[in-house]
């Protein structure tokens, strides 16, 4: 019987968010997969990234990137007109301003998108292994 290993990763501070960009790095994502609750201070990732914490190297996966208590999200060089274009996120990384964190999601070609949030609250979730 083949076990489904489906992860749940919980970060609240810098080492635990560096662990989810890790696991992130390279995972694609449509900017139909993009959104931004404003009411519940919610943004969703949809992703499709490769299972690095196996040894099958080659498994891709879907997988939920949640960030909570986003108060505002700027982005730039993302045509949100098309929700077709897919992009490539290469790492997430985060600033200290004075009382607020600014997480920023780098994506190929020279693409980003800021969160600003009051903590780091971010969980990345696999939802099923994508059918080839």
């Amino acid at each position: 019987m083949d076990k489904k290993y489906l992860a749940k990763i919980i970060a609240s501070d810098n080492e635990g968010l560096q662990m989810i960009s890790a696991y992130s790095a390279g995972a694609k994502v449509k900017v139909s997969d993009i959104k931004y609750l404003s009411e519940n201070k919610v943004f969703l990732l949809s992703i499709e990234r490769t299972k690095i914490e196996t040894d099958q190297e080659d498994k891709k996966i879907n997988s939920i990137c949640r960030f909570d208590c986003v108060d505002k999200v700027k982005s730039k060089n993302i045509d949100q007109g098309n929700s077709k274009l897919s992009l490539e996120l290469i790492a997430i990384d985060y600033l200290k301003n004075n009382d607020d964190y600014e997480i920023n999601l780098i994506f190929n070609n020279n693409s980003h998108i800021a969160l600003t949030t009051e903590a780091i609250e971010v969980r990345l979730e696999d939802q099923n292994e994508v059918k080839e």
